[in-house]
């Protein structure tokens, strides 16, 4: 007898129906595991609807307000920041014209 007859021999020893009188048995220890889970679940289940009724409670935070002095000084940030990058653009030129005539000088 080769390995796939064995096989399907095997399957066909496995395969059973189930039906009303098919017997379940499990051991008190399964039992207690299952029963623990589902208790798990419960508990979640209502601290959460829980959580989620005192959520529904709580006042709704303000509209965020952008204050004048805010906006000063966030304008004045973006200006400062413009401008130090345009010097660091004008430095930048003239390092490569000195690069450039360096390079000129070589030739």
């Amino acid at each position: 007898m080769n390995f796939q007859q064995e096989l399907i021999i095997l399957y066909y020893k496995m395969a059973k129906k189930i039906d009303e009188g098919t017997q379940v048995t499990l051991d008190l220890k399964t039992i207690g595991i299952i029963l623990f889970f589902v208790a798990t679940v419960i508990g979640m289940w209502f601290s959460l609807n829980a959580s989620i009724d005192e959520a529904k409670e709580l006042p709704l935070p303000p509209d965020p307000e952008v204050t004048r002095m805010e906006y000063d000084m966030k304008d004045q940030l973006i200006r400062q920041t413009i401008m130090s990058t345009k010097e660091d653009v004008d430095e930048i030129k003239s390092d490569i014209r000195r690069i450039e005539e360096k390079i000129d000088q070589l030739k």
